[in-house]
């Protein structure tokens, strides 16, 4: 039960490191996403680059870089601050190509339509494209909502006090270091399941809400 406390400590600094990272990367793929929609070469190729950039490099590396290589005079990005940023802008990577598959799932006859009956693009994107689009992405969303959650636990090698920088102490305290990770891996797996859930009773719903 000391074990199980003593790991439950480092539940919300997981959560949060999820969150905010997971708020980043969308952020930051609404851009990406534009760039390869656009209309000119150049910009879908630097876009394209920079996806492939962010995607290639595996995403400790971005932490180091982030958390050792940035300073300027007396500032330095926190712990906490270089591993949601570096999580962040690779979440958005992979986001941008969950987010264009799904437009890529709408009919073409959706977006002939919108044209047809004189749409403005607020109109267009936030009643029609919109939530079909949102549908489709969700699965892929929350797929990779439930791996970054899991992904989290590298910002332990830069001292974030989340799930598994604790149960490393733990094991190292304790002695019990299997008895440890094991319970460790229980807790990942209670948080995932709700996503999950959430994830097919949203789904359920945008279902609802767009045959109508």
């Amino acid at each position: 039960m000391e074990l199980l406390k003593a790991i439950a400590l480092g539940l919300p600094m997981t959560l949060l490191v999820t969150a905010v990272a997971l708020g980043i990367g969308s952020i930051v793929a609404l851009p990406l996403l534009a760039g390869l929609r656009s209309g000119k070469t150049a910009v879908r190729f630097l876009t394209r680059a920079i996806i492939d950039l962010l995607r290639g490099i595996p995403p400790v590396v971005w932490l180091f870089l982030l958390f050792y290589g940035i300073s300027a005079g007396s500032f330095r990005l926190s712990a906490f601050g270089a591993g949601v940023i570096g999580l962040g802008v690779v979440a958005g990577a992979y986001l941008t190509e969950i987010f264009r598959g799904a437009l890529g799932g709408i009919k073409a006859g959706q977006w002939e339509a919108s044209e047809a009956l004189g749409l403005d693009r607020f109109t267009m994107w936030s009643k029609v494209i919109g939530p079909q689009g949102l549908r489709v992405a969700i699965p892929g969303f929350t797929t990779y909502a439930i791996g970054l959650l899991k992904d989290s636990s590298i910002v332990s090698t830069i001292g974030v006090a989340e799930i598994v920088y604790l149960t490393q102490q733990s094991a190292r305290t304790s002695g019990q270091g299997i008895t440890v990770y094991f319970i460790a891996a229980a807790v990942y797996i209670m948080l995932s399941m709700p996503i999950g859930m959430l994830s097919r009773n949203l789904d359920i719903k945008m279902r609802k809400a767009v045959a109508r």
